[in-house]
């Protein structure tokens, strides 16, 4: 058996890609999720690896922690849907921040922990055109971008105090099976699934990153591989953006048929970028990933998924 790794977050949406991809890899992985968002069947593990805590309960985080005696740690447990971190701030911060310092503290404490991968976001950065690098300026506009440069900002005290190496990695726009969230594709596979051609929605033209599960959790794999010391920030994204007309058009491509769009005003953001575009040159220089799912495959797997793979 490979190294022993334990996934905060394991049940969740990329959680459980990257579980998959661990799993297959022969890592031992041990997953740990309070299911508030998660599933337990998207966690491909056995019972006797999954650990049901919330990170807001440092003695069950430690417990945990003492009892698997991790290698490597990847914490994606957080509470990342915006719209809710807005509508419950106080919630969002206690999870991510707090949640945070437990998961950290009981990295410090196990004494077997030698590289902590600590999930980010693209929402730390500010309204830019172009595509944006790991040294652009920060400046989150929303709490969960507020609560995710915090814990950056953690993850790089943690590695001050214990010397253990530390990856951030910032996450631009995720699709592919299994999403936890009502984000905008699967609002649309939601619809379409369900015999909608008149989609509904929000905001028409901000484009985004979209980058699949699969590729994402091997970005993940490859950066754990490559022996990096210190703290290291990288973008985690595909490098292509695309407008929500240009999700539609994926759909309808992949459904063969024509999808209309009416924008339902109670969808419209207020707030909203027009942009979010990695760069992404730094991940591929470091570790030789590249992206493999284009928009379109991983659609068309979205239009057939009944269960997780």
């Amino acid at each position: 058996m490979g190294k022993k790794i334990l996934i905060t977050g394991g049940a969740g949406f990329i959680g459980s890609a990257l579980c998959r991809e661990l799993s297959a890899l022969g890592s031992d992985v041990f997953v740990l999720d309070d299911l508030s968002f998660g599933r337990r069947e998207l966690a491909p593990v056995d019972d006797d690896h999954f650990h049901r805590v919330d990170i807001r309960d440092r003695h069950g985080v430690m417990e945990v922690f003492r009892a698997v005696r991790p290698e490597q740690v990847l914490h994606l447990a957080a509470i990342h849907f915006i719209p809710y971190c807005n509508e419950h701030p106080v919630a969002a911060a206690d999870i991510n921040i707090t949640g945070t310092i437990n998961v950290l503290d009981a990295c410090a404490s196990a004494g077997t922990v030698g590289q902590v991968f600590v999930a980010s976001t693209a929402a730390v950065y500010p309204i830019a055109d172009g595509a944006i690098a790991e040294d652009h300026p920060l400046g989150p506009l929303d709490i969960y971008g507020i609560t995710k440069l915090a814990t950056e900002k953690l993850a790089s005290e943690f590695h001050h105090r214990t010397g253990t190496p530390v990856v951030i990695g910032r996450f631009f726009n995720a699709f592919g099976p299994n999403e936890t969230n009502p984000h905008l594709i699967p609002e649309i596979q939601k619809q379409v699934r369900a015999g909608a051609r008149t989609l509904r929605l929000g905001n028409l033209d901000p484009k985004r990153d979209f980058i699949h599960t699969e590729d994402m959790s091997r970005a993940m794999s490859a950066l754990l591989s490559c022996g990096l010391q210190g703290v290291e920030t990288f973008n985690i994204g595909r490098g292509i953006e695309y407008s929500v007309r240009e999700i539609v058009e994926a759909f309808a491509r992949q459904l063969g048929e024509p999808l209309h769009i009416e924008v339902d005003a109670a969808r419209v953001r207020k707030v909203e970028r027009m942009h979010l575009l990695a760069d992404v040159s730094k991940l591929k220089r470091i570790t030789g990933w590249e992206p493999r799912w284009s928009i379109d495959e991983g659609v068309a797997t979205l239009l057939t998924e009944d269960v997780a793979f």
